[in-house]
């Protein structure tokens, strides 16, 4: 796979930032779409992306920070390297969060704006994992198995040796989220539903797929991975937020 796509002058467009790109824009216009399809105020709908990204880039970076704690011990100008990594949890955790603050501010239902988003976040992380295919970064393990990828000039995957396409694997998984998600967010009564659902598949799909993971640089709490770690954390949350909405609701019916 090739990064740097083309180059107009001293400009130089780069596949990672491009799809990270597609993907944000794709999501804003789907949440805005659906927002006033859904006869909600869309008006909140900017302020609720503007924010997310922002503390959403920014959690994830700090996410990484943690993950090289040691390093930044040893050398502490390795924060000033603002280009390269990102742990995609601390992503969605600073978007969360923004979120809630944004909805807190404009007086809004946080749950339905979450089960609103959730649906563009998968959107975007599956252009966003294409990005990590063209850059060669988050690769596999190496194997023998006829389906694999093997990159050529890479600044990030070992060059010349057949990997496990786990960039690919993810970037189905998204998708399939995305359309599950849009299903489900059709049929659902209930506040909480999508946006629950959302945590429970990504953290399934994504502790399943760390398995497959090639790249050291990730970090770990004993035998799991910092993602495996977290994803067992968000897998419970998003169980919980189903389940008492659902007892909250025959408490509503009695």
């Amino acid at each position: 796979m090739k990064n740097d796509l083309f180059t107009i002058g001293n400009l130089t467009v780069h596949g990672y930032g491009l799809m990270i790109g597609i993907g944000f824009i794709s999501a804003y216009l789907l949440t805005e779409y659906r927002a006033r399809k859904k006869r909600m105020n869309s008006d909140i709908v900017f302020s609720l992306f503007l924010s997310s990204v922002i503390f959403g880039l920014l959690g994830a970076k700090v996410f990484y920070w943690i993950t090289i704690l040691d390093e930044i011990i040893k050398d502490p100008h390795v924060i000033i390297d603002t280009a390269d990594g990102f742990v995609v949890y601390g992503g969605i955790i600073g978007g969360i969060l923004a979120g809630a603050v944004v909805c807190r501010i404009k007086k809004e239902n946080f749950w339905k704006y979450f089960d609103l988003i959730a649906p563009s976040i998968a959107l975007a992380q599956g252009f966003g994992r294409i990005g990590c295919l063209l850059a060669g970064c988050c690769y596999g393990l190496e194997t023998s198995s006829p389906i694999s990828i093997t990159f050529q000039n890479s600044d990030f995957a070992p060059n010349g040796v057949a990997l496990i396409p786990t960039q690919i694997y993810s970037s189905i998984l998204d998708f399939l989220n995305f359309i599950v998600l849009c299903i489900i967010a059709r049929y659902a009564k209930r506040d909480r539903i999508v946006a629950g659902c959302y945590l429970i598949f990504y953290s399934v799909g994504r502790f399943i797929l760390e398995f497959f993971r090639g790249d050291l640089i990730r970090g770990s709490v004993g035998p799991l991975s910092t993602s495996q770690f977290i994803s067992i954390f968000v897998f419970v949350i998003g169980v919980l937020m189903i389940v008492i909405r659902k007892r909250k609701k025959v408490v509503e019916y009695k």
